[in-house]
């Protein structure tokens, strides 16, 4: 069993490395999912007319007006366009704030993190293009919910209909396997665990058996019981996180421009030695910040397209530009707590060996004192983490909805529960495999996806334009339709 799990910790660890951005012999920018998620970001800014720049301020208002539930009574959808952005934030603010962070700054240096926020800045814009998509061909199925996501536009969108539905088939199957066996459950479960028995001392199979439990009572209940919790938990998970880690860079607020210059010298110096990191590549700082950076905000990876689905409204455009600010919230705001409190502390991976959740926790506890730095990362861990369950579960359902049907949304969700256990007891050092697995899903669930954005970016721009011509001419008296 040992030998198994050592080959496939192996195998997982080469194609997490080769699937980003391959090593070609003499060919130095292979296009990996590295160049296309840039090349993608690029074009949808340039078909959007940098949507994520010039309307920031409007999709903040319109990421307010959705929270009121009055003005969505009787609106076509399953839940307010705030609750999608909430659950899709529950999805993506999730460990890979807190240990992902961490360990792009232990594996590409502190460089790493200046190509999170650049994977940011160019992700609103795809992410605004996959959350108009999901909402412009969404459906309403058999059990009376509406469904939607990349595989729907990948399927109904694209012109060459076999290129569509092949597409849409990988993409489903991704999304079931990131969802079960990658980042989106098992790596969850385990960072949660992993915290809990090292600060309270509870066992890893205690807290899998809660969690299994925790999970199982909210997913059962599909989107609409999803949502309501998002809602309430996640704004108070991130303010609680925010709220410790901008009192950290307060305290070190005389350090914040020597810290800048740290994280973007790095960034374009390779064997930097700047603020005692040794050994790291500008390739090493974009493949780990890019990764880390997707793994975190998902941009590009489709995902934020299936909450915006259920979102009650017709108007795609309106919904893309509160599906945007998932990416701001997540990395430009909460990755870059991390950051700065990791590089505030002067904890160096290479000379302290920490990496991870255990890095961001001692970092936390240099600002805060051991004890109220730890508990604080150990329950935004829990948050965090929980919350990414809930929401991943039901990116799982709905790749199996689509490939099988609404039958196949109770047992997935039984399924669900079972590997979330798995995750919460699976320690050692082959856990590795299942990060890898995060990595690997998330690249398998974006090339479908950034294939059809591509090819999708003449709907995309005329959409856009066609909306914003009707908003600056006051020719719509409600953002979401009528």
């Amino acid at each position: 069993m040992e030998s198994l799990l050592d080959k496939l910790l192996e195998i997982t660890q080469w194609g997490a490395d080769n699937i980003w951005w391959p090593e070609i012999p003499g060919v130095p920018f292979f296009p990996g999912v590295v160049v296309l998620l840039a090349i993608t970001g690029i074009y949808m800014s340039y078909k959007t007319g940098f949507i994520q720049v010039r309307r920031l301020g409007l999709a903040i208002k319109f990421m307010l007006r959705g929270r009121s539930k009055s003005d969505m009574e009787g609106r076509t959808g399953d839940v307010t366009p705030f609750q999608a952005l909430m659950t899709a934030l529950a999805a993506t603010v999730g460990n890979g704030n807190i240990a992902g962070v961490a360990t792009a700054i232990a594996s590409g240096g502190p460089g790493a993190p200046f190509w999170m926020w650049m994977t940011a800045v160019f992700g609103m814009a795809t992410k605004y293009a996959e959350g108009m998509l999901g909402l412009k061909y969404r459906i309403k199925t058999a059990d009376g919910t509406f469904s939607g996501g990349a595989m729907y536009y990948l399927r109904d969108g694209l012109k060459n209909k076999g290129l569509g539905k092949f597409l849409a088939f990988w993409f489903s199957v991704a999304v079931i396997f990131m969802a079960t066996f990658g980042s989106g459950n098992m790596a969850q479960s385990n960072s949660i665990s992993l915290a809990l028995n090292s600060d309270f001392g509870i066992p890893f199979v205690v807290t899998g058996i809660l969690l299994a439990i925790l999970t199982g009572v909210v997913i059962i209940g599909g989107i609409k019981r999803i949502a309501v919790v998002a809602e309430r938990l996640v704004p108070g998970m991130i303010v609680l996180y925010m709220g410790a880690g901008l009192y950290v860079i307060l305290a070190n607020f005389t350090n914040i421009p020597a810290i800048l210059m740290i994280v973007l010298e790095s960034a374009f110096t390779n064997e930097a030695m700047v603020g005692g990191f040794l050994g790291h590549t500008v390739k090493e700082g974009i493949r780990f910040g890019v990764a880390r950076g997707t793994l975190s905000n998902e941009s590009g990876i489709g995902s934020c397209s299936i909450p915006a689905a259920a979102a009650k409204g017709n108007e795609a455009a309106a919904q893309g530009m509160v599906a945007m600010m998932g990416t701001f919230i997540d990395t430009i705001i909460v990755c870059s707590m991390t950051t700065f409190v990791i590089l505030s502390s002067n904890l160096h991976p290479h000379t302290t060996g920490l990496t991870s959740t255990e890095l961001t926790k001692s970092a936390f506890a240099v600002g805060l004192g051991s004890d109220l730095g730890g508990w604080i990362v150990s329950l935004s861990s829990f948050l965090f983490g929980y919350t990414t369950l809930i929401g991943w579960s039901y990116y799982g359902e709905q790749g199996a909805k689509y490939l099988w049907g609404v039958k196949a949304t109770m047992p997935y969700r039984y399924i669900f529960c079972a590997f979330a256990f798995a995750g919460a007891v699976f320690q050692g050092k082959y856990l590795q495999i299942v990060w890898n697995f995060g990595d690997i899903g998330n690249a398998l669930m974006a090339i479908p996806n950034l294939i059809g954005l591509i090819l999708l970016g003449g709907i995309i721009k005329s959409v856009t334009d066609d909306y914003l011509k009707r908003w600056d001419a006051n020719q719509i008296t409600s953002p979401f339709g009528d």
